[in-house]
C-alpha cells in the first residue's frame, strides 16, 4: 500500500538560506552607513585628525552605543559567513564542530574586548 504524504511533507532546511542571506545584506548596509557617518565626522572636523579629535568622535554615549551595535552586526556577519564556509568546505563533522566552537569563542571574546575598549572597564 502506497502512502501519500501530500502537502504535509516536511522538508528540512527550506528557506534557512534566505534568512542568512538577508542577515548578511542588512548587517553589511548597517556597517556601510556607520562607516559613512564616521568618515563624515572625520572629514568635517576642523584641523588635522589627532588622538583627541578621534576619541572625541566616540566620546558621546550615543556614538558608543551605535559603535557597539555595529560591532555586534559585524560579529553576526562574520559568524554567518564562517559558518557557511565551514558547512560547505569542511566535511569531517568533528573538525567542523571544533572550528565552529572556536569561532564562537573568538567572536564572544571580540565582543568583550569591544565593550572594554568602548567603555574602558
Amino acid at each position: 500500500m502506497a502512502v501519500n504524504y501530500g502537502s504535509k511533507r516536511i522538508v528540512v532546511g527550506a528557506h534557512y538560506g534566505t534568512r542568512d542571506w538577508l542577515a548578511q545584506r542588512v548587517t553589511a548596509v548597517l556597517m556601510a552607513l556607520f562607516t559613512l557617518i564616521v568618515l563624515a565626522q572625520v572629514l568635517l572636523s576642523p584641523g588635522p585628525v589627532s588622538y583627541d579629535s578621534w576619541s572625541g568622535i566616540f566620546a558621546p554615549q550615543l556614538m558608543k552605543t551605535l559603535t557597539f551595535a555595529v560591532i555586534i552586526a559585524l560579529l553576526y556577519h562574520v559568524w554567518v559567513g564562517m559558518r557557511d564556509v565551514f558547512m560547505d568546505y569542511v566535511k569531517p563533522v568533528g573538525i567542523r564542530l571544533s572550528l565552529q566552537v572556536f569561532t564562537i569563542l573568538w567572536l564572544v571574546g571580540c565582543a568583550g574586548w569591544a565593550i572594554q575598549v568602548l567603555w574602558r572597564f
